[in-house]
């Protein structure tokens, strides 16, 4: 859901990169046959094709970064989790995960800015990323689309920092590249709209309703989950709305 609501912040991050691919058509011979009940489908109809597959390879590339992020982070804490003071980082990082889910609800709404210094630190990542996509321009080929996505997936975000460190929490490299497929998985609605309606949509997620009732959501989410975190509790089914917390906060 927080990818889903995250979706007016991803239009920013990757809406031009994505809105380029419905610009115009690469100006070469389709390389996939496309036929119908009637035969082959006409230009017009095969260049629209052309463009939905470049966008969905570029998104699976995208979402298959994240997830080899999430692995890593996931992997990490697999990894020290043994150690006697992992349960206080555990606690300590429930805290601020869900701290992160108010911060990043405060930035889809425009109330507070402060994600954008996280994404301004990770900057040092994506220069050395930066270069390697000179050689996928022009994105005229399903597979330029996949690998562009793939790089993509690197660049300095809070949204996804936010859920990176959720996923660092589910214990595991398995679980913490599920989190972050599931993520990807609710970003794909916008972005893959936005690749073939391009500006349209952008105009929509800019309006200052959608990004304000979407920042409230995920704001509630994390003031639900550090509600749990002061006081121990159960909160019956708004539980499946948070975080799970780790066994040293008392929670089942």
């Amino acid at each position: 859901m927080i990818g889903l609501l995250g979706g007016v912040h991803c239009v920013g991050m990757c809406g031009g990169i994505v809105s380029a691919f419905s610009v115009a058509s690469p100006k070469r011979p389709f390389p996939v046959p496309v036929t119908s009940g009637s035969g082959t489908l006409n230009p017009a109809s095969a260049a629209v094709f052309d463009d939905a597959l470049r966008v969905t390879a570029y998104n699976a590339g995208r979402i298959g970064s994240y997830a080899i992020a999430g692995a890593i982070a996931g992997g990490i804490a697999q990894g020290v989790r043994t150690l006697t003071f992992m349960s206080s980082l555990q606690v300590g990082g429930y805290w601020l995960a869900n701290l992160m889910l108010v911060v990043l609800g405060l930035y889809l709404m425009d109330a507070w800015r402060g994600l954008a210094h996280l994404e301004s630190a990770g900057r040092v990542v994506w220069r050395r990323v930066q270069p390697l996509t000179k050689f996928l321009l022009p994105v005229d080929s399903v597979a330029k689309a996949f690998a562009l996505g793939g790089l993509w997936g690197w660049v300095p975000c809070g949204m996804v920092y936010s859920v990176l460190l959720t996923a660092m929490l589910s214990g595991s490299a398995a679980s913490g590249a599920a989190v972050m497929l599931a993520f990807g998985a609710g970003t794909l609605p916008v972005l893959l709209t936005m690749g073939m309606l391009g500006s349209r949509l952008q105009v929509w997620t800019r309006r200052r309703g959608v990004r304000i009732t979407s920042g409230l959501i995920v704001l509630a989410f994390g003031i639900l989950g550090l509600y749990r975190a002061a006081n121990g509790l159960s909160l019956g089914w708004l539980d499946a709305l948070c975080l799970t917390p780790p066994a040293a906060l008392g929670a089942h």
